[in-house]
């Protein structure tokens, strides 16, 4: 087809405890938008705090002991997130009482809904339960309803959760990227591309939010979409106290 418009796979490797996984998601969503571009989007599982506890830990207190910052810059980190957060329409809720929490059962049923197509949803239900609800994601719970609420087999749902049927798999994926070096000091040079063999399709979601006519239906990507042109890798990176994107074209 003439002038058909280029569509691209973007792989995020993210956590839902990162703030900026959602920012940059959405000035991608934005910049696809703008540009014409088409894209496919597979999230990958990623842990800022791996040996986070249950209970989580209060945020302030978190980024301080992590981060050296002071209270004073931690408060304005928070208040320009909520400002760029609204011009993306994200709303940040940050609370005195807003806490990080272990993200590895998320991790979990993110990888369940990956085999039910529905892992892009879920990744953005998650996120706007944390970031805007303050909603608990290490509870089982709660991850339950976030899963019901974006139509996930509930009682299967519930099984990974309990059994931990696919722990392995997580630890296998996240070891992935940790070879190719995506880490919370990952530097632009080390972003690579993905092996071929798990690179499936049908795996991969659409943006919502994008021009009509580029194949783009905001749900799962199955069968309907041509082969994308070139693939794009976002991860986080450290050259400040939060977390930046990079994004490079493979």
């Amino acid at each position: 087809m003439e002038n058909e418009p280029s569509v691209v796979e973007v792989d995020i490797v993210s956590d839902v405890m990162c703030p900026w996984c959602i920012v940059g998601y959405k000035q991608l969503e934005q910049a696809l938008g703008l540009t014409g571009f088409g894209a496919q989007v597979r999230w990958h599982p990623f842990e800022l705090n791996p040996n986070m506890s249950r209970e989580g830990q209060n945020l302030a207190e978190h980024i301080t002991e992590k981060y050296g910052a002071s209270p004073e810059q931690s408060a304005q980190n928070r208040e320009h997130l909520r400002t760029l957060g609204q011009s993306l329409g994200i709303t940040f809720d940050f609370s005195p009482e807003s806490r990080i929490v272990n993200t590895f059962a998320a991790h979990q049923l993110l990888d369940f809904a990956l085999s039910q197509g529905k892992q892009h949803p879920l990744k953005l239900a998650l996120f706007e339960a944390h970031f805007t609800q303050q909603r608990d994601v290490s509870d089982h719970t709660v991850l339950l309803d976030v899963a019901a609420s974006v139509d996930l087999p509930v009682e299967e749902a519930r099984e990974v959760l309990e059994t931990g049927a696919l722990a392995e798999t997580v630890r296998e994926k996240q070891a992935i990227w940790d070879e190719r070096g995506i880490s919370e000091t990952t530097p632009k040079s080390s972003v690579k591309r993905l092996p071929r063999q798990r690179d499936c399709m049908d795996h991969y979601a659409r943006p919502d939010g994008l021009p009509q006519g580029r194949g783009m239906d905001g749900g799962a990507g199955r069968g309907d979409c041509r082969r994308p042109s070139r693939r794009m890798y976002l991860a986080p990176g450290a050259s400040s106290p939060l977390h930046c994107w990079y994004i490079r074209k493979a």
